[in-house]
């Protein structure tokens, strides 16, 4: 038995335990397979026992596997406080809330209180499918969005929480037909183009969940055009094309607009957040506590059962 292992090994072994899949496992590392796979073939070695039992269809831990991994979680917990502490603390936490005024800010506000001796930095991204690839290239850390909606490929690299089924709202011209109504029945869009980000990149998994919504229901999704920056632009857009925009009920109200919320049914849309997968950060876990509580507080993953006639209960 040695006296000493690298850590590097311990995080080789915990990472592959986690995903169970050796290919994955190695990208979450960024390190080729075959290294990752010659780090815990080491471990072995060096302990002594068989960790993984490896088969073409699978991976799975063995007996010893199972015993190890609480004991390599801890020893990483602590080399990263440790690391953390020479440092002289976490690094600042980039987090992105998409848009000011939404939940994601309320839960943010929250984690700092929870976690007041931590930075959490806000950022504001066009859309999660945007955030995800800037999380992975580590220029954000967390993130706020439709987790359901993304690719697989960045979805499979990221840990995520339901926060909370979110009731969708139209955004309306103020002098739009529809815009008298206080509630907006979805089947009132019927022959309406809505715009849902189509043609941005950042927002795929919200144009996703738009033609999901819309589909059987004589609604289009709006053809692609550049994104309005800042509210004197996003009013002059609205102003020329008076398409309606697909929102949620929190989305702020911009220059002259009204804000409705949609109904028969009421569609849900599942906010999530979102982190790099193995990321440790301690305005992390206030994050993740500071939206159990609010949703707890406010029911944010109760919604009525009446509401439940929807097009979408995705995850």
């Amino acid at each position: 038995m040695p006296q000493d292992i690298d850590p590097r090994l311990l995080r080789a072994f915990t990472t592959t335990a986690e995903e169970l899949h050796f290919t994955r496992a190695a990208a979450r590392l960024y390190v080729a397979q075959q290294a990752l796979s010659r780090d815990v073939r080491r471990l072995e070695r060096e302990l002594g026992v068989e960790l993984f039992l490896r088969t073409t269809r699978q991976v799975t831990l063995t007996p010893d596997g199972e015993r190890l991994l609480p004991y390599a979680r801890r020893v990483l917990a602590a080399q990263d406080e440790l690391l953390a502490a020479c440092a002289g603390g976490a690094p600042p936490l980039l987090v992105d809330l998409n848009t000011e005024g939404m939940v994601s800010g309320r839960v943010l506000a929250r984690a700092r209180e929870l976690a007041p001796r931590h930075e959490l930095m806000a950022r504001f991204q066009s859309g999660l499918t945007g955030a995800a690839a800037e999380i992975l290239a580590g220029r954000l850390d967390v993130s706020f969005g439709y987790a359901g909606g993304l690719a697989p490929v960045l979805r499979d690299a990221l840990s995520h929480q339901l926060v909370r089924y979110e009731p969708l709202a139209v955004l309306l011209p103020a002098d739009h037909p529809l815009a008298r109504l206080p509630e907006v029945p979805l089947g009132a869009l019927a022959g309406e183009s809505v715009y849902a980000g189509a043609g941005n990149p950042g927002t795929v998994e919200w144009t996703g969940l738009a033609r999901r919504l819309f589909a059987g229901r004589s609604i289009e999704v709006a053809a692609p055009a550049p994104m309005a920056v800042g509210a004197e632009e996003f009013r002059r857009v609205m102003a020329k094309h008076r398409n309606p925009v697909l929102a949620v009920v929190d989305f702020p109200v911009m220059p002259d607009t009204v804000l409705r919320p949609l109904v028969d049914p009421v569609p849900l849309s599942p906010l999530s957040l979102v982190w790099r997968k193995g990321l440790r950060h301690p305005g992390v876990e206030a994050l993740r506590a500071a939206a159990a509580e609010l949703g707890a507080e406010e029911g944010w993953l109760d919604p009525d059962p009446r509401d439940l006639l929807l097009p979408l209960s995705l995850h």
